[in-house]
């Protein structure tokens, strides 16, 4: 196409007339990009620790400049790559679409392939019903209300944890080679107790228990919701297989730390595993503290210390790829401290000011 341009720049004529063109099939292209849908498509930037592309085909293309392990910076595109499908009509290459972005697995930064998903669901799109006002008409699908953690995804998340276990209780047994070594048994054992192990698993505000109860070749769960068989394994590429209630179910859980994320069916959850006697004794954070929404450059800082301010009034702006984002403050109040100036970077997270509440 670049050549065709330079060329009739310079006088010549295209190498073919429109009556010897002729369509051959349908494609599309999705643009993945490290964002956040949900904050008005404000960029993100941070570590690609796992990336894993659908196959590639006569029907299937990736353009990627990134690979596991790249950094997704401030300060460039937070485009990750060109997904483009092609098949004989428009409804084949949408399925194809669809097919290949559940077999996007990214994790490490936020990403819009969940409201790639979505808008490649919505009617309208399949129709070729489009216009400048897509997105805000068809706001309610692209963007829905947060439901309710499924059970499916918890009992997915505790059978990993189980199977992660049992795996170093076999490796522990090897080295150990002591059958009766208390650090190569993984089932729960109790004396003359039901064998079981809690799981407490946390997202966002909220706070789950899920309790697993060792039979046999397979786990009883108690979840939210009520109390499941699941039994399965890690397979050799990483991926669990899992036997939930009689149903086959294949998913991604990517561990970083305490955090897990679920992978499956073009979907992404987060979950953070944690203990409550630990995190009793750390104690918790002080109200007030104001944090930057994406990392970036500070850019504007409209209070000082001292100063009296409603809710609703401009705080600070912070800048990144071209997007500004303005900080403003959630309640009436006085400002007790600035952490950032004008020109320094900040990170998603810092915290940019406190505000000490009326």
């Amino acid at each position: 196409l670049v050549e065709w341009q330079l060329r009739v720049a310079a006088g010549e004529q295209l190498p073919l007339n429109q009556d010897q063109l002729e369509i051959n099939g349908h494609a599309f292209e999705a643009r993945v990009y490290a964002e956040m849908p949900e904050r008005g498509f404000l960029p993100a930037a941070g570590k690609l620790r796992y990336l894993k592309t659908p196959q590639q085909s006569t029907h299937v293309r990736v353009d990627t400049g990134v690979e596991q392990g790249d950094e997704v910076s401030v300060h460039y595109d937070p485009m990750i790559a060109k997904l483009i499908v092609w098949d004989r009509d428009r409804a084949g290459a949408l399925r194809r679409m669809r097919n290949a972005l559940s077999a996007y697995r990214i994790v490490g930064v936020s990403t819009n392939l969940e409201f790639l998903m979505r808008l490649c669901a919505v009617p309208a799109l399949a129709a070729g019903e489009l216009d400048t006002r897509f997105i805000e008409t068809h706001e309610t699908a692209l963007f829905p209300a947060k439901t309710a953690l499924p059970d499916e995804v918890l009992a997915l998340a505790a059978l990993y944890e189980l199977l992660l276990e049992a795996e170093r209780a076999r490796d522990a047994l090897k080295i150990s080679g002591d059958p009766c070594s208390p650090w190569g048994v993984s089932n729960g054992w109790r004396l003359n107790q039901d064998n079981f192990h809690s799981f407490f698993f946390r997202q966002g505000e909220d706070e789950i228990e899920v309790t697993a109860h060792f039979r046999g070749e397979g786990y009883q769960l108690d979840l939210p919701g009520g109390r499941w068989r699941v039994a399965g394994e890690i397979a050799r590429d990483g991926d669990l297989l899992a036997d939930i209630e009689g149903r086959r179910l294949k998913a991604a859980v990517i561990k970083h730390q305490r955090e897990l994320t679920i992978l499956q069916q073009g979907r992404a959850w987060q979950l953070t595993l944690h203990d409550p006697r630990l995190d009793a004794m750390v104690g918790e954070e002080v109200p007030g503290g104001l944090i930057a929404p994406m990392p970036g450059t500070v850019v504007a800082v409209r209070v000082t210390p001292g100063d009296r301010v409603k809710r609703g009034d401009p705080l600070m702006s912070v800048e990144a790829m071209k997007m500004e984002h303005t900080v403003s403050a959630p309640f009436d109040g006085e400002v007790r401290e600035l952490c950032f100036g004008v020109g320094e970077q900040v990170e998603e997270g810092d915290e940019l000011l406190r505000i000490e509440p009326d």
